[in-house]
């Protein structure tokens, strides 16, 4: 599946990892971003230099750091670059078929991350739970002037 069509975020996954994770979730989620950063600078370097041997180990450890947390998209973006770069390897080609992906790769680990943390950070304010009606819907006979 190219990555576009991916999920931005699988969220059974995502609960899922949480669940397994318990009480060191959020610690390994911290280390998601900070390696996931790492990764990502390393996939643009490699590709300024257009060193396609050193695309791959970048792009393996996010495409499966990314999957663990349901984070399909840019996991799949990630593959996208390893097995591009693995055929480079091969035929002793230029990654610049990859421009576009390496580009976006950024925008989307940023855009996952806010969601990621979203959902993870227990300080949000989480949308009231009603019974019978909407929460952004007011109660009869409030707001009037009596």
């Amino acid at each position: 599946m190219p990555h576009q069509e991916a999920d931005l975020v699988n969220w059974s996954d995502f609960a899922r990892t949480r669940g397994e994770l318990g009480t060191a979730f959020l610690r390994i989620l911290g280390y998601f971003r900070e390696d996931g950063a790492k990764s990502i600078s390393a996939v643009e370097d490699a590709f300024r230099a257009r060193n396609a041997a050193a695309l791959v180990t970048p792009a393996h450890t996010l495409k499966g750091e990314s999957a663990q947390f349901g984070a399909y998209r840019l996991s799949a973006m990630a593959e996208e670059i390893e097995m591009v770069a693995r055929r480079c390897v091969e035929t002793r080609e230029s990654p610049d078929e990859l421009i576009e992906t390496v580009v976006a790769l950024r925008p989307c680990f940023s855009e996952t991350m806010a969601l990621l943390d979203r959902d993870a950070n227990p300080l949000v304010a989480r949308r009231p739970v009603t019974f019978g009606r909407r929460a952004d819907t007011p109660a009869q006979g409030f707001g009037r002037a009596v």
